[in-house]
């Protein structure tokens, strides 16, 4: 759906009616934010699978993790939309061509705090999850090879 809404943004852009425009940044916003929320979701279950493999077991698991990968973005949203709804609009690169148009946030301070530091915290997210993972795998493979020297011994 994100890559569907950013091909149409600057056709339907073209169109010059506010209400659309909106309707489809909000539509390109929540997509986005959605993707870096289920990658985060993955990191997760990356996590539960490879270091807590066993005893795990989390009641209805993928209904808590539609809800996070659905709701926290929506929550975004919301609260961007509640401030003020004209942080989202059609903003030109170029008047000579209609299709530069492209909706999307025209607030600067908007876009900081709701884009950029959202994918900012899913990446420090996943190079968390990342880097517990890798040192599970490490100290499984000393504590084997101790193992074995001490049966080789």
């Amino acid at each position: 759906m994100l890559n569907m809404v950013f091909l149409v943004n600057p056709w339907l852009s073209s169109f010059n009616q506010p209400g659309l425009c909106i309707t489809v940044a909000v539509l390109l916003h929540y997509f986005l934010l959605a993707a870096f929320t289920w990658m985060c979701l993955e990191s997760a279950h990356f996590y539960l699978s490879l270091v807590k493999v066993f005893n795990i077991y989390i009641p209805k698991y993928i209904l808590k993790c539609c809800i996070a990968g659905w709701g926290i973005p929506a929550i975004v949203i919301m609260i961007v939309l509640i401030i003020n709804k004209d942080f989202y609009g059609n903003g030109s690169q170029s008047e000579n061509n209609p299709f530069s148009n492209f909706c999307w946030i025209q607030d600067n301070m908007v876009f900081y705090i709701s884009v950029v530091a959202y994918i900012f915290l899913a990446f420090l997210i996943n190079t968390a999850m990342f880097i517990t993972v890798l040192l599970q795998i490490h100290s499984l493979k000393s504590r084997r090879r101790k193992r074995s020297r001490f049966w080789k011994q």
